[in-house]
C-alpha cells in the first residue's frame, strides 16, 4: 500500500484529510495520474471537488495524492459522513463546494435509486460548464485496466469515427449472436465524443472512450451478451451464458426475453418506470482500445469497442433531444459488424469487433 505524507496539510477540510490519509495500492497511481493530468488536464491554479464514499475510498485516495502533488486547491467529501445511503439528494455541502470549483470528480460505488442525486450534481456541472469526471462504480480492476489506456490514441480514433457518423443518415449493426439493428440518425441531434479527454462542453465518464447521440428512430433486435447497466450490472454480471434479447420497434422496447427469467423481469420493470424508460435515448459506439474484454462493470464495459445503447434519459441538455426520463440503463453487446450509411452509400467501420479505421 502507498502512503502519502508523514504529516497531512493542515489547510484541508476533515473530509479531504481523511481521503488523503487513505492508503491505496501503488498500482492505482498510473490511472490516477492519467485522470488528473491527461483526462482532466488540471492546472495548479484551479479548484477541484472530489466526491467519494467508503467503498471507493482507496481509489479516491490515489486521486487525492495526485491532486495534492499538482498543488491545486481541492476539497473532498465522503458521502456517508454527510447523509444516509442510498442518497435521496446530493448533500448540500457537496453542491455548495462545486459552485466554486472548476473541476469535479465523482468516484463512488452507487446504490439503487440514487440517480436523482447524481442528476442534481450534473445539473451544477452543466450549468457552470465544469470539467467533470464521472467514475461511477470504479473498481481496482478498472484503475489497472481501462484507466491505463492511451487516451490520446482513443481520442484520435473517436474523432475519426465521429467525423464519419455526423454526416451519416443511419448506422446498422449485426452480430453472430443475433443482433440486427438499424438506427436512423436525427440531424437535429448532436453527436458527441467522450474519449476520456474531458472538456467544459461535456462531462465524461472515466475511463472514457465512446461517441454517442440520441437516435431519431431505432428498429430491430439487440442481443445483450455483454452486460446491462445500473444496479442490474452488479446483480447479473456477464451475460454471455444467458443473453438478454431486446426487440425494438419505433424506438421503443416491444419485447425482451432471456433464459434468466429474473433478469428479464427486472429489466422489463426498470424500463417501464416512467413513460420514456423504454425509449432508446442513446446510441453509442465504444472506442477504448485499451479494453480487451468486458468485465461485468458498465463503467468500463460501455467503452468496449462495439455498440451499446441505452433506454431512458437521452441527455437532452447535450444531444438536443426534447424529451426526458427519470431512468437511464445501458446494454452492451459483443463482436459487432457496423456500417455507417448515407446518400453516397455505406462504409463498414467494424468487422467482428475489430475497427477497420486506423487511429
Amino acid at each position: 500500500m502507498s502512503t502519502h505524507f508523514s504529516q497531512l496539510p493542515d489547510h484541508l477540510s476533515n473530509g479531504a484529510q481523511a481521503i488523503l490519509a487513505t492508503p491505496f495500492p501503488a498500482e492505482f497511481a498510473e490511472g490516477a495520474r492519467s485522470a488528473v493530468e491527461t483526462c482532466l488536464r488540471i492546472q495548479p491554479e484551479e479548484k477541484v471537488t472530489l466526491i467519494t464514499d467508503q467503498a471507493t475510498a482507496s481509489i479516491a485516495g490515489s486521486l487525492a495524492a495526485e491532486l495534492n502533488a499538482m498543488g491545486c486547491r481541492w476539497d473532498g467529501f465522503i458521502l456517508e459522513d454527510l447523509a444516509p445511503r442510498p442518497l435521496v439528494d446530493m448533500p448540500a455541502a457537496v453542491l455548495q463546494d462545486m459552485e466554486t470549483s472548476d473541476i469535479s470528480i465523482f468516484a463512488v460505488t452507487v446504490q439503487r435509486n440514487e440517480l436523482h442525486s447524481r442528476m442534481q450534481m450534473t445539473s451544477v456541472v452543466n450549468r457552470r460548464r465544469m470539467r467533470h469526471a464521472h467514475m461511477v462504480n470504479i473498481t481496482p480492476q478498472i484503475m489497472c485496466e481501462g484507466m491505463r489506456a492511451d487516451f490520446h490514441l482513443v481520442d484520435r480514433l473517436s474523432q475519426k469515427i465521429i467525423e464519419k457518423v455526423r454526416p451519416a443518415s443511419y448506422i446498422r449493426a449485426t452480430t453472430a449472436a443475433g443482433t440486427a439493428i438499424r438506427a436512423e440518425l436525427n440531424p437535429e441531434y448532436k453527436c458527441l465524443k467522450t474519449s476520456g479527454i474531458i472538456s467544459r462542453d461535456k462531462w465524461g465518464n472515466l475511463p472514457g472512450g465512446e461517441i454517442f447521440t440520441s437516435p431519431g428512430e431505432v428498429n430491430g433486435t439487440f442481443v445483450v451478451d455483454g452486460v446491462v447497466g445500473d444496479y442490474l450490472c452488479a446483480r447479473y454480471g456477464l451475460l454471455d451464458a444467458s443473453p438478454l434479447t431486446i426487440e425494438i420497434a419505433g424506438n421503443r422496447i416491444v419485447d425482451c426475453r432471456s433464459e434468466n427469467a429474473e433478469l428479464r423481469d427486472d429489466f422489463w420493470a426498470y424500463t417501464h418506470t416512467d413513460e420514456n424508460s423504454d425509449r432508446v435515448g442513446e446510441f453509442a459506439i465504444g472506442t477504448n482500445l485499451g479494453i480487451a474484454r468486458v468485465i461485468g462493470n458498465i463503467l468500463q464495459d460501455e467503452k468496449f469497442p462495439g455498440i451499446h445503447i441505452a433506454f431512458g434519459n437521452p441527455y437532452g441538455e447535450h444531444t438536443g433531444a426534447p424529451w426526458t426520463s427519470s431512468t437511464h440503463i445501458d446494454v452492451v453487446g459483443l463482436r459487432f459488424n457496423i456500417w455507417v450509411g448515407g446518400p453516397n452509400g455505406e462504409e463498414q467501420i467494424m468487422r467482428e469487433g475489430t475497427f477497420l479505421i486506423e487511429p
